[in-house]
Formats: structure tokens, C-alpha cells, sequence
């Protein structure tokens, strides 16, 4: 993430909205992935620092989920973010306001990290062969009215779907416990679930699969089968040699899945540490192996500051040679996929 200063100077955040200092208003553009500092206009209207004529999405001004903008000439109600939303959470449920503007945080974030990249990001309705949706969706766990359903967290079809318990620190924190899981957060679940969504739009790359069961496995292996046998035995005791998560090695698609979320967790946290000066180095001049030993330093810096104030690691992964390789794998589709667009 870039760092965001409101047009008085003061230090805001991608999703402020609001500065505290100056108390302008303040929305993302997405076409240029700035925040912008706005003045009034009447009418809903908002002219940007940028000179650019803006209105606040629908989210944001109805239900204060959204901090993003749209052209003011932009006959549709929503922003460019927000267009993805097939199913949003039931707002007539206490807490699921809070929820869905947790879960659009954590959106909004891939959504910046896709788009720095270059990456082909469409929604289903315009495109309903190769564009992306989102359902945020509830099951008996979160209410009554939903009793004896189940709604897991994943991908199919072009559409991801979270579960908005995902979005309630106790509940995710209970679910990363029972599950053995030493990282489980929104916007991990996102990054992780967006890699199946490209994937399905690069498999009939056949250089590309010969590659990906080189290094990742056979993709076409008993996938409900491998996921079962993964949550009543296990992952090997040796899942640490090859793969970034035990769950990347149930299945060939979870370990790509996973890898693909790393690396955007990586080109993020990166981005990050430049722009705050964390590191001098100039981070697009570098190529993948070299930003892998740059994250391998500063993820144990990043570490030894949560375990100074007192928390957990926030990077409890070990990048060794064979996910490295997976990671150089996952930057070669990114290129493809840039040809996409």
C-alpha cells in the first residue's frame, strides 16, 4: 500500500474517510487508486484535490460500507468495487452492517493489490464467461432464520463466497483454533480464494499446467476426496519441506491457491515497507528472488515487533526453496495474465 496523505499533509489511510485533522471528506478513486480530499458541491457532489467531479457510492452513502468514488458523470449507483457484489449480508440482522464493511475493507484491499498488479478485473455481469462476483453470505452457525445450512468459504464458478461469520473476530478466531490454523484473517481468505479465480481463467494455458503439475501436482485428482482425507488425518509431518501452509498440501489446487495469496500478501507488505521507509531499496527494480529475500528480512523484523508489544507473529510462514519456486511460478502467470487484459 502506497502511503495516503489527506491534501493538508496529514497521514490518513485507504480506508479513512474522513480526515481527523482537517475534516475534509475523503474517497478512493479507483482508476487511480489515490484518495482524494473532497469539497462539496451541493447535489451530492464532491470536486477532488485532483480537479476531478466526483459522488460517493451508493454503499457509502446509504450504508457507510464503502469509501470509494464514482465519476459524477457515472450513471451507475455503485463504484467499480462494489459492482462485484452479487449477494451482500442481510442487513435486517444486528451486526451485519458492521460485518459487511468489514468484509468490503478486505475486498477493496485485493481489489488495489489486482489492479497495481494489471491484472484482468471484470464483474460477472458484464462479463459473465470470465468475470468475478462475490456472495457474502450467512448459515445456521450466524442466525436462526438459516438453521441446519452450511456455507463454506470458497470459490466456484466465478464467484467467491464468504462467509460473514469471517468478518466476526470471535467467530474467526474459534474457527482458525479448532482448525489448527496459525493465520486466518478476511483478507487472507480473499487473496487465497481470488488465486482459484485466475487460475480458471489461465488453465487452458497448456504451457502453463505442464509447469503448474511440475511443481504444484495433478490438479485433476479426487479434490472432495483429498480435502476429506486432509481434515480427518491431517497434512504429512514433512508438509513444512514443500509447502507454505499445511493446507496447501491437501490438494494441488490449495497449495496454488495459497502460493497465490502469499505472493500478493508479499507485493503488498512490500510496497508497504517502501513507502514508509521501512527499506530504501526500490522495490520494482527488483525481481522476484531478490523481493523473497528482501520479505525473508523484514518478515522476522515484522515478527520480532508483534512479539515486542506483546502479539503473535504476523507472519507465521517459512518461505524455503521449493515455495520459492512456487512463487516464481505464480509471478510467470501474473505476466500472462497481464496479456489479458
Amino acid at each position: 500500500m502506497k502511503r495516503l496523505q489527506c491534501a493538508c499533509g496529514s497521514q490518513v489511510f485507504f480506508e479513512s474517510r474522513e480526515c481527523v485533522n482537517c475534516g475534509a471528506r475523503l474517497g478512493i478513486d479507483p482508476t487511480t487508486l489515490s484518495i482524494q480530499s473532497l469539497q462539496p458541491q451541493g447535489d451530492g457532489l464532491f470536486l477532488g484535490a485532483s480537479g476531478v467531479q466526483y459522488r460517493f457510492c451508493e454503499n457509502a452513502t446509504q450504508w457507510d460500507v464503502c469509501n470509494w468514488l464514482c465519476p459524477a458523470d457515472d450513471p451507475h449507483p455503485l463504484c467499480f468495487g462494489c459492482q462485484f457484489n452479487r449477494t451482500i449480508p442481510n442487513l435486517s440482522l444486528p451486526g451485519n452492517i458492521q460485518r459487511w464493511w468489514i468484509l468490503e475493507q478486505g475486498k477493496k484491499r485485493l481489489f488495489y493489490t489486482l489492479l497495481s498488479l494489471s491484472l484482468p478485473l471484470v464483474d460477472g455481469w458484464r462479463d459473465p464467461r470470465n468475470g468475478l462476483l462475490l456472495d457474502f453470505i450467512e448459515d445456521g452457525r450466524s442466525h436462526e432464520d438459516f438453521a441446519e445450512t452450511f456455507a463454506s468459504t470458497g470459490f466456484l464458478g466465478g464467484v467467491i463466497t464468504i462467509n460473514t461469520l469471517e468478518a466476526d473476530e470471535v467467530a474467526r478466531v474459534a474457527a482458525r483454533e479448532q482448525m489448527n490454523e496459525s493465520y486466518r484473517t478476511v483478507l487472507g481468505h480473499l487473496r487465497h480464494e481470488s488465486g482459484h479465480y485466475y487460475w480458471s481463467r489461465l488453465w487452458r494455458d497448456n504451457d502453463l499446467r505442464a509447469d503448474f503439475s511440475t511443481l504444484f501436482g495433478d490438479e485433476t485428482m479426487d479434490y472432495a476426496g483429498a480435502l476429506a482425507r486432509h481434515y480427518r488425518e491431517g497434512p504429512s509431518p514433512e508438509w513444512r519441506n514443500y509447502y507454505i501452509s499445511a493446507y496447501a498440501s491437501a490438494h494441488p489446487a490449495e497449495d496454488w491457491a495459497e502460493t497465490w495469496g502469499h505472493y500478493l500478501h508479499i507485493e503488498d507488505a512490500l510496497e508497504t515497507a517502501a513507502a514508509y521507509g521501512v527499506t530504501t531499496l526500490d522495490i520494482d527494480s527488483l525481481d522476484i528472488n531478490d523481493r523473497i529475500a528482501l520479505w525473508r528480512d523484514l518478515s522476522i523484523t515484522l515478527n520480532e515487533l508483534n512479539r515486542s508489544v506483546g502479539r503473535g507473529d504476523a507472519y507465521p510462514f517459512v518461505i524455503n526453496s521449493f515455495v520459492e519456486s512456487k512463487l516464481c511460478f505464480v509471478e510467470r502467470a501474473i505476466r500472462r495474465l497481464q496479456t489479458m487484459r
